[in-house]
């Protein structure tokens, strides 16, 4: 099985930046995809922006060009910076890894976007 641990959420005004840290560990598989999904109170879960262990990335079209996933690979962590941030921006962020059919979820981390 695989843990992971979101951190670095909170409130920010619009047009600032945070960045989120999602820390795994367990057994982790040579081959994975993790990535960041995003839920909006009375809204569906939706997917932010993901990174396969070969370094192949993927970004929601509301996030392009604002929001950067990066990865450590020594420490099993992945990064979400997030730029310029917009009140429409405001959720729970989940780290999410899949390896196959298993798939593991943080508990979230709250971003909160507003003056």
């Amino acid at each position: 099985q695989v843990q992971l641990v979101e951190s670095g959420g909170g409130l920010v005004q619009p047009g600032g930046s945070l960045r989120l840290s999602c820390a795994a560990s367990g057994s982790i598989a040579n081959f994975y995809v993790m990535g960041w999904h995003r839920q909006a109170p009375g809204k569906q879960r939706e997917s932010v922006a993901s990174i396969t262990s070969s370094g192949i990335i993927v970004y929601g079209d509301s996030v392009k060009g604002r929001f950067t996933i990066s990865r450590d690979n020594a420490k099993n962590t992945v990064y979400l910076q997030m730029n310029n941030l917009k009140p429409e921006d405001t959720a729970l962020y989940y780290c999410k890894y899949t390896y196959a059919r298993y798939q593991s979820w943080g508990q979230g981390t709250q971003v909160t976007v507003s003056s």
